[in-house]
């Protein structure tokens, strides 16, 4: 593989009419793509499009703002899904003082239940923290011993470091790109290369040259070209280091793709 998109809903209704096209375009330029739940349902679908892709897998888990359908059910399907094979790590998980969808101490306990199957589980964690820092920083304190990423980072130059600080990889989205993305780049520029991902987190937030249109996972390229000039190294250079980093976060990528001749 020449990337990883660590963070692209494809099992998100907007891929409906094209899905198996998205996923050609994706493969034609050599990127493979972390496919993250954000409810029971669409955790069920990840899982589905990574048995039936070689370069896909799978993270199961409930966003903040769908923390209100969490039960004793939910948490024991994701359970089983965090043994399987293609199911790289809990996540979209986290914290969203944003949009508030669901009562604040709700979207904390929903969170911290989740950390703690992450750690039961021996898998990493893909976070979604949005005008949240303190608090997701706290309830990753709770669970110290759980590594993983904050997706899409956008967040303050303190928070970087603090995140670097307990052993989170930061990802950087299509905002590395724009205009007003500055601050990003300026915080890309002194993050450790070993410490960094790249994603779309399509169908959203699609980078320059496709900014306003409907994101997918071969646009990743954009954003970590992006990256290689903001460090001024070789493109080829960040990019293997980019794939060696989410293989290991993401330590069962490294190893099915090894298995299933993904690369």
């Amino acid at each position: 593989m020449r990337l990883v998109d660590s963070h692209g809903h494809l099992q998100d209704p907007a891929f409906d009419a094209d899905r198996d096209l998205v996923w050609q375009r994706a493969v034609a330029a050599g990127v493979g793509v972390v496919i993250p739940g954000y409810s029971e349902a669409s955790s069920r679908d990840a899982v589905a499009l990574a048995e039936r892709w070689p370069t896909a897998w799978a993270a199961v888990g409930i966003h903040p703002h769908e923390a209100g359908e969490w039960s004793e059910t939910c948490r024991r399907a994701i359970a089983e899904w965090a043994r399987h094979p293609r199911v790289v790590a809990i996540g979209e998980i986290g914290l969203d003082y944003y949009r508030d969808l669901s009562p604040r101490p709700l979207q904390r306990a929903v969170f911290l239940e989740q950390l703690a199957l992450a750690r039961a589980a021996g898998l990493p964690v893909s976070v979604h923290s949005r005008d949240a820092e303190e608090d997701t920083l706290g309830c990753l304190g709770e669970v110290p011993e759980v590594a993983g990423v904050l997706h899409c980072f956008t967040g303050s130059e303190r928070m970087a470091r603090r995140l670097l600080d307990r052993g989170f990889y930061l990802s950087f989205a299509g905002p590395l790109t724009f205009r007003n993305g500055q601050h990003l780049r300026d915080i890309a520029r002194w993050v450790p290369l070993d410490r960094v991902l790249v994603e779309t987190d399509a169908p959203y937030m699609a980078p320059v040259p496709y900014r306003g249109r409907r994101n997918e996972p071969a646009w990743v390229v954009h954003t970590a070209r992006v990256l290689a000039q903001v460090k001024n190294l070789p493109e080829k250079e960040v990019f293997d280091q980019i794939v060696a980093n989410t293989h290991a976060l993401f330590f069962r990528v490294g190893r099915t793709a090894t298995a299933g001749g993904g690369d």
